[in-house]
């Protein structure tokens, strides 16, 4: 018998003689077996203890971990190669590139807790505060629990996210911004695991990543400053919402962690990126950490969100997570380790109105979008199902979604289309019926997304109404041999009710790793908030020239997570001496029941800060 010696470039001469498709697994195992990915390796706590952090020290533990991974690699030096992170301040681990195998040995060491793959998480106003009771009319009132806590001053506030747009003077060092303002204290990114896990997937480091904190999504600028922004006048989106902005925590200051980089085959905010965040937040002596991003599938100990948490919350830091935008599925939850405040989304009481008025008919049927564009003339439109104008060589479910190559131009040239919101958004519906000759577009719900309407802008008159609308909508239409209709422009409409209502995208319970902790703790406005956006980019999909946006609309449990983390400060600062716990049980047990599921699989509560 040959003895075989496994090669990552080929198989050996003795196999040849093998079935072909034998010799093609024996080399796909090959290559497999020398395939490298990135891996966290999850230790703890450090013996130095949190009030005995020095440069020795973290020394130390680097040194410590090094001589660790070498007792299985063979040699310090593959171990130093091997390493790009090492957690040495409140977290005790390190992140490093290993064979599966390698991984494998070392998860079995007794001093391991665990050791999991380097996965990539994703990103998950004006009248929210009103709605919420901090202000009314306007006006902050005496008792008001921004007076109370002083608007959150001398409570620091960390985003872990795609950092903040930056508006005033700085200087740069490594990995670090200081800035001349009271506001914005610091800023670092960390991008060494996402480099990693391009590296594992073949894919070189893109020509457009800057090394920078700086917000070029804008994702976390509109967190951070929903969580802790200054109050800004007139704020609005292209004239919609217009008011003053403003953080939970108006006068906290804020520090920016940036872990999230551009999507790449996969979502773009690494694990071991997210902990060097955590640990470093620890360090830095924050008190209330933001963190909108997905904590997947894994479970505590095999997630770096849940376990930078704990060591945050360990130090004092009130740890505010989103729920994930996974709903309204049972069990979708993200974030759920009980150390956690886990955040849901719900509406609040705005909306920006765009109605559909049905000819010869008291039908007047409410829908809500920021279309840029108006109607020309105020005359009725003809009114026609996507489906009816389909092309040919087009599906059923594509021209009932308005996809490319759906509609025949000959068909819906003039009229309004009516479109079932699926597999696209509704800016790429409005393209579609635009360049097919149309005027206008109805985008209605269908029975899954039912009365949920996610308002977006677009390039054509249109609107976003709920599946009951469209199913009058629909009957209007087949009832009728020449059906006219007619979308006003958009406006914006305050104290619509009911509200608050769960948004049908906020990740539902149970919590599938302990149903007896029951999550989420809480929900919070998170449908079409409007907060500072960068303007590094254009956040709305659509051409709208040379206008600056430094405003937007945004929707999701990201949206939610900050407000509670503004809340989470005001209470700091009225109570020092509160306890991460004994903040998330004033959140808890001070807000009211709006929706109890008879299965008891989930309550959400709304927070009432006048209680609280």
């Amino acid at each position: 018998m040959h003895n075989l010696v496994y090669s990552p470039v080929g198989c050996p001469r003795s196999l040849i003689m093998l079935p072909l498709f034998l010799l093609y697994i024996q080399c796909f195992q090959n290559l497999v077996l020398a395939e490298k990915k990135s891996y966290v390796v999850y230790l703890g706590s450090h013996s130095h203890g949190p009030d005995k952090i020095s440069l020795e020290t973290e020394g130390r533990a680097k040194d410590s971990h090094y001589e660790f991974l070498a007792s299985f690699l063979g040699s310090k030096v593959k171990a130093q190669d091997s390493i790009f992170y090492s957690y040495t301040k409140y977290i005790n681990g390190f992140a490093a590139t290993l064979e599966e195998e390698e991984a494998k040995q070392i998860s079995q060491h007794p001093s391991v807790i665990s050791v999991f793959p380097n996965r990539a998480h994703k990103l998950l106003t004006t009248r929210s505060w009103e709605f919420l009771g901090l202000e009314r009319h306007g006006q902050v009132s005496s008792g008001s629990l921004w007076n109370k806590a002083k608007f959150g001053e001398n409570i620091i506030i960390g985003n872990i996210d795609t950092a903040h747009v930056f508006l005033t003077l700085w200087t740069y060092t490594y990995k670090i911004w200081y800035f001349n303002s009271r506001k914005l204290i610091g800023a670092r990114y960390f991008n060494k695991g996402y480099l990693a896990f391009l590296a594992s997937i073949n894919i070189s480091r893109p020509s457009s990543l800057i090394d920078s904190p700086r917000d070029i999504d804008g994702h976390g600028t509109h967190t951070l400053s929903t969580a802790a922004g200054r109050f800004v006048p007139s704020a609005n989106f292209l004239g919609y919402g217009n008011g003053t902005a403003k953080g939970g925590a108006p006068n906290a200051r804020v520090a920016a962690y940036k872990v999230c980089w551009p999507p790449i085959h996969a979502p773009g905010c690494a694990d071991s990126d997210i902990l060097t965040a955590f640990d470093q937040a620890i360090h830095d002596r924050v008190h209330v950490l933001t963190v909108s991003l997905s904590g997947g599938n894994a479970g505590y100990f095999d997630d770096g969100i849940a376990i930078g948490a704990f060591h945050a919350v360990k130090n004092g830091i009130t740890v505010v997570c989103a729920a994930g935008n996974s709903g309204p599925e049972y069990g979708s939850l993200s974030n759920t380790a009980p150390w956690i405040i886990t955040v849901g989304a719900s509406t609040i009481d705005r909306e920006i109105q765009t109605d559909v008025l049905v000819a010869n008919t008291n039908i007047r049927i409410k829908g809500q979008s920021y279309s840029t564009s108006k109607l020309p003339g105020k005359k009725y439109y003809p009114l026609i199902i996507s489906t009816d104008a389909k092309l040919a060589n087009a599906s059923e479910q594509n021209a009932t979604n308005c996809l490319t190559n759906s509609l025949d131009p000959a068909k819906v040239k003039g009229k309004i289309v009516v479109c079932k919101w699926g597999w696209s958004s509704a800016i790429e519906n409005g393209e579609v019926v635009r360049d097919a000759g149309a005027v206008g577009l109805v985008v209605a719900n269908g029975p899954y997304s039912g009365n949920f309407i996610f308002v977006e802008p677009n390039v054509i008159p249109a609107t976003h109404i709920t599946y009951k609308d469209g199913i009058t909508l629909l009957n209007y239409i087949n009832s009728t041999r020449s059906p006219m209709g007619y979308i006003t422009a958009p406006q914006t409409t305050l104290g619509v009710k009911p509200s608050p209502v769960m948004a049908a995208f906020s990740s539902r319970g149970p919590n599938k790793y302990n149903e007896e902790i029951l999550k989420p703790d809480i929900v919070a406005p998170g449908v079409n908030i409007l907060a500072a956006i960068s303007e590094g980019g254009n956040p709305t999909g659509i051409d709208i020239g040379n206008k600056r946006i430094p405003f937007y609309f945004e929707t999701g449990t990201s949206m939610a997570c900050p407000h509670i983390a503004g809340i989470a400060g005001l209470l700091k600062a009225m109570h020092p001496d509160w306890s991460p716990a004994a903040i998330r049980s004033a959140i808890m047990t001070s807000g009211y029941c709006f929706f109890v599921c008879l299965s008891a699989y989930y309550i959400f509560y709304k927070i009432s800060l006048i209680r609280c």
